[in-house]
């Protein structure tokens, strides 16, 4: 039975002088809720579309689940049947709103919304931002909808998890429970954008299109279905205004503009503003997010600090094995050819999520989370911890490049200028993933796109590329258990005046692997970062590099949970491109290189340092 009903809600809106409910009548998919769909006013009078699911015979006071999102809200039941399976089985109201300026939402959309409101005091009804919108909606909600019981939960991933975080800033005193789930936190140091200001052209550019060509989400025409080629023809990035975009896209306008980290970006990262603890947060990341795998780190990180000074702690941490948002899909067994040995997802869905909630919007259960908990991949198993990155248990070691392509837990011995190089050309970039390198938002129909296992693809594809250099231990004699933050320090040069370093940590399976023989000499990627040379000193004064000068680098590769077992090899490999992910470095320094001509390409020699008196190496928290 299909069903579509009005709630109690026609009288609330008619006494604010609103009496718009735009009904989509047989869009219903089942009879387990009921569906309100309603404009709710903003202190600015713009009006959000917002779409209320209330349980079919509701007898009881329910709290009510939020997610505000730019991807539309839908008006089928498919999410409650899937992301949302386990929260509608406890029991919400649930409500999923189109944010400012998306889809049938009033107002304009501003991509990632500075919190203007933070940054003064006045109260002027024209100052609205992502904080504003989700306190003026939660008040609404919590004061319209019937039978709720007074707590709010936001939720969300990506983008809407981004809004979940925002609302927490300044939270209306009705929210008691917050999951920021995949979200940005910094778009220069290390999310969609950017990483470490090294710009990652192929998801900027085509998600930049995908947002801004309209109110609902169009796919920029590819003329190729390899996007290696399409880029690499495109040329200087130069040529994206003047011939494709005509300036009309404003987020592109703003990477053009800004190329460091000015106060646009500072204002805009949502880190600069987590400075307390206001509501209970269950942060969520994934070992293979190809989007946003900083930020939700970043957000921890910087919370931490002021967790539980004056109670119990409220700041939480899980990082299971997926990528962008793989939680909420499907059973969560697999990630590419990588296989976990159990329903990863379903689990974090039933045994943490769903608990998390009831415990704080319900006082139903108990705190299910200590403090942390992570699914340590290669061991296929989940932990907890009392503390994230654990203390005591890891100790710091350091991963030494050698001659010959050794790489060794030994310090090197020899002194001086020891080195491998090579040879780095933006004519010929070495590609992120294997060819052909389908257009992100590929749809099914059309192939589809590997753009959400590429972090899992065997990096065999490129090892032994003249311009990628790769330095690997013996065979294991025993388990290596690598738990917390993983640091390149890196000493190189180029015969250029910019360069990036790309830095890869990396499981080499045994070439006989009897349980899954097509996985013998796998190469997967457990860690990796990018680096750009001109940000060494400052990411908001860049400078050029001298060329053939020694510099030291710094490179954070992040967090991982991950054991190497017995008989496979630990690998580093070191390159200058990952195209068209990242967009090439000129190689020659230019002021910004968004207006770089075609010219300012060149051909750079490379040399990675692996001495004592140069002593490359990765700093590792190896298991005690």
């Amino acid at each position: 039975m299909k069903r579509l009903v009005i709630l109690n809600l026609l009288s609330a809106l008619v006494i604010l002088g609103f009496t718009t409910i735009d009904h989509e009548a047989g869009q219903i998919t089942g009879n387990e809720f009921e569906l309100t769909q309603v404009l709710i006013p903003m202190r600015d009078g713009v009006r959000l579309n917002t779409h209320i699911f209330r349980p079919v015979g509701q007898k009881t006071s329910l709290p009510i689940m939020l997610e505000r999102t730019p991807y539309q809200a839908p008006t089928g039941e498919a999410w409650a049947q899937g992301k949302y399976k386990s929260l509608a089985a406890d029991g919400y109201i649930f409500v999923i709103q189109d944010i400012r300026g998306r889809y049938k939402s009033e107002g304009d959309f501003v991509m990632q919304r500075s919190p203007v409101s933070l940054l003064t005091e006045s109260r002027d009804p024209k100052i609205v931002d992502e904080v504003t919108d989700a306190w003026d909606t939660i008040d609404w909600l919590v004061r319209n909808v019937g039978q709720n019981n007074g707590r709010v939960g936001i939720i969300g991933i990506s983008y809407p998890g981004w809004t979940a975080g925002m609302a927490t800033l300044a939270p209306h005193p009705a929210l008691k429970a917050a999951s920021p789930q995949a979200s940005p936190t910094d778009m220069f140091l290390g999310d969609d954008f950017h990483h470490n200001g090294a710009f990652r052209l192929s998801y900027g550019f085509e998600y930049a299109t995908r947002m801004e060509t309209g109110r609902e989400q169009a796919r920029f025409s590819f003329d190729s279905l390899d996007t290696y080629d399409w880029y690499l023809r495109l040329g200087a990035l130069s040529n994206v205004n003047s011939k494709y975009l005509q300036g009309k896209i404003p987020t592109w306008n703003d990477f053009v503009d800004h190329p460091n980290y000015d106060r646009f970006w500072q204002e805009q990262a949502m880190a600069g503003y987590l400075k307390s603890v206001k509501v209970p947060m269950l942060i969520v990341a994934g070992w293979w997010d190809q989007e946003d795998f900083y930020g939700p780190l970043k957000m921890y990180e910087t919370l931490e600090p002021h967790d539980g000074k004056d109670r119990e702690g409220r700041n939480f941490f899980v990082a299971g094995p997926w990528n962008h948002g793989g939680w909420a899909r499907g059973e969560g067994s697999s990630l590419g050819r990588i296989r976990f040995d159990s329903n990863t997802a379903q689990y974090y869905r039933e045994k943490i999520e769903a608990p998390w909630f009831a415990y704080y919007l319900k006082d139903k259960g108990t705190q299910v989370i200590r403090e942390a908990i992570t699914f340590q991949t290669g061991a296929n198993e989940w932990k907890s911890y009392d503390q994230w990155p654990p203390v005591g248990s890891t100790s710091e070691r350091r991963l030494y490049l050698h001659a010959n392509g050794r790489l060794s837990f030994d310090a090197p011995t020899g002194t001086g200028q020891l080195y491998d190089e090579y040879i780095s050309d933006p004519a010929k970039p070495v590609p992120y993933r294997p060819r052909p390198i389908e257009p992100t938002y590929n749809p099914a129909s059309q192939g589809g796109s590997g753009w959400g296992t590429w972090l899992v693809e065997d990096q065999r594809f490129v090892d032994g590329r003249p311009d990628v250099l790769s330095w690997t231990t013996e065979a294991l004699t025993e388990d290596v258990v690598l738990t917390g933050r993983v640091l390149a320090n890196l000493f190189a040069s180029t015969s250029g005046s910019d360069s990036d370093w790309i830095v890869k940590l990396i499981d080499v399976y045994p070439n006989e692997y009897p349980a899954e023989p097509r996985m013998g000499g796998y190469q997967l990627m457990v860690a990796n970062e990018v680096f750009r040379g001109r940000f060494r000193e400052s990411f908001v004064s860049p400078r050029a590099v001298t060329p053939d000068k020694i510099e030291s680098y710094r490179i954070d590769l992040h967090h991982l949970d991950h054991r190497f077992r017995k008989g496979h090899r630990i690998m580093v490999q070191i390159q200058s491109t990952w195209f068209p992910v990242i967009d090439r470095n000129p190689q020659r320094y230019v002021e910004n290189i968004f207006k770089a001509r075609q010219s300012d390409y060149v051909k750079a020699r490379q040399r990675i340092f692996r001495s004592r008196t140069y002593p490359t190496h990765l700093l590792v928290p190896v298991g005690r």
